[in-house]
């Protein structure tokens, strides 16, 4: 099994981790605008503005945390105690599902 490369408790209580060889699929192929941003990922598990449960797989969650005029979103499944980041980008849209989490102003 590949090391991990981070490991956070989420707002929900989930310890998310990511192995480095994810991280780097992640920043070398599909989302390179976020290397450099695991700090930010972390921070998006653990203090996220709001948390949405996927429409198509109910134990994935997505993280979303406003960075400017974006938001870093982390995708996350869920497994019993602990989960997996499946992937991370920015985006300037909250995708539709259920809402399980929104940070109080």
């Amino acid at each position: 099994m590949d090391d991990v490369h981070f490991e956070v408790t989420s707002k929900l209580g989930k310890l998310i981790r990511v192995t480095k060889s994810r991280w780097d699929l992640i920043v070398k192929t599909k989302h390179p605008e976020i290397e450099g941003q695991e700090s930010e990922a972390k921070r998006a598990l653990r203090e996220p503005d709001e948390i949405r449960r996927s429409r198509s797989d109910g134990s994935v969650f997505l993280y979303y945390r406003r960075q400017g005029r974006l938001s870093l979103a982390v995708v996350a499944k869920h497994n019993n105690g602990d989960g997996f980041i499946i992937t991370a980008y920015f985006t300037d849209r909250i995708k539709e599902g259920e809402r399980v989490y929104k940070r109080q102003k």
